[in-house]
């Protein structure tokens, strides 16, 4: 009998990295198990290590093999399940889906740093720290871009769902929580991202926890 994958996160309120992976499993229909490992407690201390060589959340174990960082996990699936249909089939629209991708893997610090993930809160104007304006333009335009050139077809960046918009839902909770409003085009698509079953899964979840992790946490005003 197969054993399922297992998907290893952290706290559903906090982990921006967890949701990418595990929504982006969700949506393609992927089957798995999850095992949610609170983060900086001592029994994360214990087992990140075990659990992932970067002793960081998400990490994927798939049989005898582990897959870790998130967007890892996500090109494996689709290199061992192609039906999942995580990236445009067209080389050309895939390749500004990638690069999008990685943009958003790489960069954004200012609103990372300033507006931390915390979907239990709602903080409008907080988090406006130097650079987060420029960040928030750029997303902007990622956003009307994508759906606007490549996005017909479904409400995603790219039509379909694909690892683009796996890649984006933390952000979109983000600007949910500190109160950011984009374009109308740019709306739409979060109001989309926010939709999915799987990510009121994934918030109904995340309300319901007790933990929390004050580094995560702005100060009261």
């Amino acid at each position: 009998m197969e054993t399922r994958p297992v998907l290893y996160i952290g706290n559903k309120n906090y982990s921006s990295w967890s949701l990418r992976a595990w929504l982006g499993l969700r949506v393609a229909g992927v089957d798995f198990d999850e095992k949610l490992v609170p983060l900086f407690t001592e029994e994360w201390r214990a087992k990140a290590p075990v659990f992932s060589p970067s002793a960081k959340v998400p990490a994927l174990f798939d049989g005898k093999k582990t897959i870790w960082e998130a967007l890892g996990i996500l090109e494996y699936i689709v290199d061992s399940q192609p039906d999942t249909m995580l990236w445009p089939l067209d080389i050309d629209i895939r390749a500004i889906a990638r690069s999008v991708s990685l943009e958003m893997h790489g960069g954004f610090g200012a609103v990372r740093n300033n507006m931390p993930m915390n979907l239990r809160k709602s903080m409008p104007g907080r988090g406006r720290g130097e650079g987060v304006d420029k960040d928030i333009a750029r997303i902007g335009e990622i956003f009307k871009t994508c759906r606007v050139q490549y996005g017909q077809g479904g409400d995603f960046l790219f039509g379909h769902f694909s690892i683009a918009d796996a890649m984006f839902a933390p952000i979109v909770t983000r600007f949910k929580t500190y109160d950011v409003t984009l374009d109308p085009v740019g709306n739409a698509y979060m109001e989309a991202i926010l939709g999915l079953p799987a990510m009121v899964e994934w918030y109904r979840d995340a309300l319901a926890e007790e933990w929390v992790v004050t580094e995560d946490e702005l100060p009261e005003v």
